[in-house]
């Protein structure tokens, strides 16, 4: 019963959520606000858990002296320190926890994502390395792309220019049917799969063959 009774509960849930888009009656429409105040109340108490779960695994960590232990020091007085002055003083604009969130996490977060830069130009270096044909198509398009599209240095001179016009006329018209065709494409290839994917992966759960969400391992239909 500890098994079928959370498997029939997420059937019933699953199929009552997919049903309600393609009936459009009064009843599944208020079912599906209560569904959903009761999604944010389990929400509100994920919230708490994993905080739980945060803490106690950074003060373990402390206690224990593990690698990089006073970085869990800073994590845990942060936490603290931003709900005691979110709790105590409010979040509007013109509070601390307004200021210290525009002037400290928003930097942060810039500095964080501008270091990917450094990561994705690596990462494209070894990429368009034109060791095979798909390699070498890759980097031929790469390059017309940026070619096509990077502005020229000489742009206070010689006006609202790209780089590849100075070599061709058609450079940038080229550069744009790249973008808008092949790429977009591939793009709604990858959209396709992903949404069958999602479906195989919700199907697998409604029907309890993957059961990973229970816990206790990956799914099966033992």
């Amino acid at each position: 019963m500890r098994l079928q009774i959370p498997l029939a509960i997420t059937f019933l849930v699953g199929l009552f959520m997919a049903v309600q888009f393609f009936v459009p009656h009064e009843m599944f429409h208020g079912s599906l606000e209560n569904v959903l105040a009761w999604v944010r109340i389990v929400g509100a108490f994920a919230l708490v858990l994993g905080i739980g779960s945060l803490l106690r695994t950074h003060w373990d960590k402390i206690r224990r002296r593990r690698r990089d232990w006073p970085y869990s020091i800073v994590t845990i007085l942060s936490f603290l320190a931003m709900c005691v002055i979110g709790i105590g003083f409010g979040h509007e604009p013109g509070t601390v926890f307004y200021w210290v969130f525009e002037n400290i996490q928003v930097p942060l977060d810039a500095t964080m994502f501008s270091l990917l830069a450094f990561f994705i130009a690596s990462a494209a270096f070894r990429t368009f390395r034109a060791r095979s044909t798909e390699a070498t198509l890759l980097l031929v398009a790469a390059v017309v792309v940026m070619l096509g599209r990077v502005p020229s240095a000489l742009i206070v001179m010689f006006g609202d220019t790209s780089v590849g016009q100075y070599l061709h006329a058609n450079m940038p018209d080229v550069s744009e049917w790249i973008m808008n065709v092949p790429t977009v494409a591939g793009k709604r290839g990858i959209i396709f799969g992903v949404a069958l994917g999602a479906i195989a992966t919700a199907l697998r759960v409604l029907l309890g063959i993957e059961r990973s969400h229970l816990g206790g391992g990956g799914g099966g239909g033992r």
